[in-house]
């Protein structure tokens, strides 16, 4: 009993040293707060430096420990103090080495290469804008054979009286008609208000003699026959379409008179169309 007595004893005897030994070994951990340069430096008689300058100031042993060196608690850092910054001063232009002066204030010389380069380059995209808008509209223009047909000159000798001759002219058929004198007194006295598209004979030819007709039906784009159907003029066997010796529509679906294209003579027996 009392052996054991003692061996607790002992037991709390070494607990209480050990204990003690280990709280003895602790440093309180305090944090160091540092509210300014001044407090950091307070030898420096310019608070208001920056830390580039405050660093270049500042004795090389206490920059070290200043940033936490082998065996010295860190206590403050500045900014950019132990980083090398390249110089590039030689690099720079003459007119952008003061940092005191504005860098809008460049050479003159710089700032004409700066103007001769956007005139250059302005000039170069108008040309191809140009060119590019030139070769698109182009595109859309009338191929060679279809402008090659585009006038058309007839010899009126070869159409005799009460015929109707066919040409192609604008990848279209042009009816020529060479009209008698009874076919004009005809077409010349009917009645305007019984026409489903009005004209009188005199607004459809110049000279009464010949009647000029582009030979496309009204109706849905068929091709006339000449000298046909219930008025001796044409008649379109797609959809039954009637129409005078004038071209004026007469009886069917058409809506309109066979267009007339414009064309003039140059002389008695020469007809130029387009």
């Amino acid at each position: 009993m009392m052996s054991f007595i003692a061996r607790s004893s002992g037991f709390s005897t070494y607990l209480k040293a050990t204990s003690q030994a280990v709280a003895s070994q602790v440093q309180p951990i305090v944090p160091p707060v540092v509210l300014s340069s001044e407090k950091a430096f307070p030898s420096f008689p310019d608070k208001h430096k920056s830390h580039y300058s405050l660093a270049q100031s500042l004795p090389k042993h206490e920059l070290f420990a200043q940033s936490g060196g082998i065996g010295v608690p860190a206590q403050i850092r500045l900014a950019h103090t132990d980083i090398k910054v390249p110089d590039f001063t030689e690099y720079r232009r003459n007119s952008v080495k003061d940092p005191c002066k504005s860098s809008l204030n460049t050479d003159e010389s710089r700032k004409m290469f700066s103007y001769l380069l956007v005139a250059g380059g302005s000039v170069g995209a108008t040309y191809g804008a140009k060119s590019l808008v030139t070769q698109f509209i182009s595109t859309m223009s009338a191929s060679a054979d279809v402008l090659a047909l585009a006038k058309i000159e007839i010899k009126l000798s070869d159409i005799p009286e009460g015929k109707n001759m066919t040409f192609k002219w604008r990848g279209k058929p042009l009816f020529i008609r060479h009209r008698a004198a009874e076919e004009i007194e005809r077409e010349g006295s009917v009645d305007l208000s019984t026409l489903r598209d009005p004209q009188h004979d005199r607004e459809r030819a110049q000279n009464p003699e010949w009647l000029v007709l582009v030979g496309v039906c009204t109706h849905l784009g068929c091709v006339p026959i000449a000298n046909a159907g219930d008025y001796g003029g044409y008649y379109c066997p797609c959809h039954g379409s009637h129409y005078d010796a004038s071209g004026r529509i007469r009886k069917g679906p058409a809506p309109l008179n066979l267009e007339i294209p414009y064309y003039e003579f140059t002389d008695d027996t020469t007809l130029v169309v387009g």
